[in-house]
């Protein structure tokens, strides 16, 4: 995490806004991935159908909020077309890989090819990741496995393919929405840059599409609300973390979503989840922290 400027005076402060940002992007994350999973895996609607919906109506929210604002932004970003087609990527190759991988399969295939992805993009552009980071990375990624193992099967071919696939273009997306200056222009943006391809996704099935009216709530709340102002939201967080601090901290998101079923769905707090949370929260802190503490310790802070 970017450290905040030494003559600042409010450093904790500064921590505890960056800590609340990505607290609630991860929030969100969960939200969509339960939204999902209830559109999709009780067949309310179809998953070129749930792509279109969401997409669309996370662009019309964005919209509508940037139209909103009453000054003009201090930056204008207008995304890119690259970053808009990571994102029509992964929201396409999730819908479809969640009609054959269980809920389980699918977390750890997505956020396994996440890791991969950002870390292997990140060390290839030069940046050297430290012992304390690999350490946390390792730790994280093991509490994450050790979550959702009781759930995993065997995948198929085509669901593994899939949501590989989704992973590699979320983790591409996050790494290109890292050097943000508006978050929420640049979101509103990509997802208008998404919308060629989601023009070709209805003529190529439109006359597959079935939905009810519950898929099509669903569809527009993981669109507009877990979707569009959440991924305004992390695109805001990726400002103040490194590369591998936000790959790492996305293993978050299973055990958040697990939370909430312990509080809306009363749930139980199972021991696997406890110590699975710890052990990514270790991770995590192992990852935010090392780097920092390195460098100060070599006298570089």
């Amino acid at each position: 995490m970017t450290q905040p400027a030494l003559n600042d005076g409010k450093p904790a402060l500064h921590a505890v806004k960056i800590m609340a940002i990505t607290g609630l992007a991860l929030i969100a994350f969960a939200a969509n991935s339960v939204l999902c999973r209830l559109a999709l895996g009780e067949g309310t609607i179809d998953a070129a159908g749930f792509t279109v919906v969401r997409l669309v109506s996370g662009m019309l929210t964005l919209g509508l909020i940037l139209q909103c604002q009453r000054k003009s932004p201090r930056s204008v970003s207008r995304g890119s077309w690259g970053s808009g087609a990571m994102l029509f990527l992964y929201a396409i190759a999730f819908s479809f890989a969640y009609l054959s991988l269980d809920t389980g399969t699918g977390a750890l295939i997505l956020f396994g090819s996440v890791q991969v992805t950002m870390v292997l993009l990140t060390v290839l552009s030069g940046h050297r990741l430290i012992w304390s980071e690999w350490l946390g990375l390792i730790m994280a990624f093991t509490g994450f496995v050790y979550l959702i193992l009781p759930g995993v099967t065997t995948p198929s071919l085509l669901g593994f393919c899939l949501m590989a696939i989704a992973g590699i273009g979320w983790g591409v997306y996050t790494l290109r929405g890292r050097g943000s200056a508006n978050p929420l222009m640049d979101t509103t943006y990509n997802f208008l840059r998404a919308l060629p391809w989601v023009l070709v996704t209805l003529l190529l099935a439109h006359d597959r599409f079935s939905f009810s009216s519950q898929g099509l709530l669903l569809a527009l709340m993981s669109g507009g609300l877990a979707s569009g102002v959440g991924y305004a939201i992390w695109y805001t967080a990726l400002r103040e973390l490194s590369a591998t601090q936000a790959a790492v901290v996305q293993l978050l998101v299973p055990v958040i979503a697990a939370l909430g079923g312990v509080m809306f769905v009363s749930e139980p707090i199972t021991l696997r989840l406890t110590i699975a949370g710890g052990v990514i929260l270790g991770g995590i802190l192992m990852v935010v922290l090392g780097r920092y503490y390195t460098a100060r310790g070599r006298g570089a802070v």
